[in-house]
């Protein structure tokens, strides 16, 4: 029930900035971000909530990330992006009363960006999540597969800068070969400043 609750709100903060965004589209000629010939920079925070049996364990995440998004093609990007990220562990872990420990990763991925309209975009990542604590969690993996779609809004500041607010869901494979339960997957928000070099 309270995955739902937080689901929910995390929905209703992107519907949010999703208004936001239209408002500020009307209300201004910025060039935006799918008309630039550069690279776009951004850095972000990163934020997260546990999804699946991950939820019983953990109760949220925290993190940050660099991106970049190298135009292709109109309204098209290729992204590269490395973060890190911290999933606090609960004090009654899985009815266990003991405190789990904290999950750090180093997740690095590629993928790609588009803009079916000004300032909203559908985004799909791939790559690899790096365990920075392995022997801490027990897992006999150092990486895993990782995988993020996302939804997101850029909002113009004027000149070459925007705020990036995204929406994803990201998931790994398994760290520990031998438990189905050694999957990382939560829902994120991704809040950064970003800035064309063109």
């Amino acid at each position: 029930m309270k995955s739902t609750l937080k689901i929910s709100a995390l929905i209703l903060a992107f519907a949010g900035l999703t208004v936001g965004a239209k408002a500020q589209q009307s209300s201004t000629s910025a060039k935006t971000s799918t008309s630039s010939n550069g690279v776009i920079l951004s850095i972000g925070v990163d934020a997260g909530l546990p999804s699946g049996n991950l939820s019983n364990g953990y109760n949220w995440n925290l993190g940050g990330s660099v991106q970049a998004d190298i135009p292709v093609a109109n309204q098209l990007f290729v992204t590269v992006n490395a973060g890190y990220n911290n999933l606090y562990g609960k004090d009654n872990a899985y009815g266990t009363g003991l405190k789990a420990t904290n999950i750090q990763l180093l997740p690095v991925k590629a993928g790609l960006k588009f803009f079916p309209v000004n300032n909203f975009y559908i985004q799909g990542e791939a790559g690899a999540a790096f365990s920075l604590n392995k022997s801490d969690l027990g897992f006999d993996n150092s990486a895993a597969f990782v995988y993020a779609p996302q939804v997101g809004v850029q909002f113009p500041l004027g000149g070459k800068s925007y705020i990036d607010a995204g929406v994803r869901y990201e998931a790994t494979t398994k760290f520990n070969s031998n438990v189905d339960n050694s999957k990382v997957n939560f829902f994120g928000l991704r809040v950064a400043y970003a800035f064309a070099t063109k």
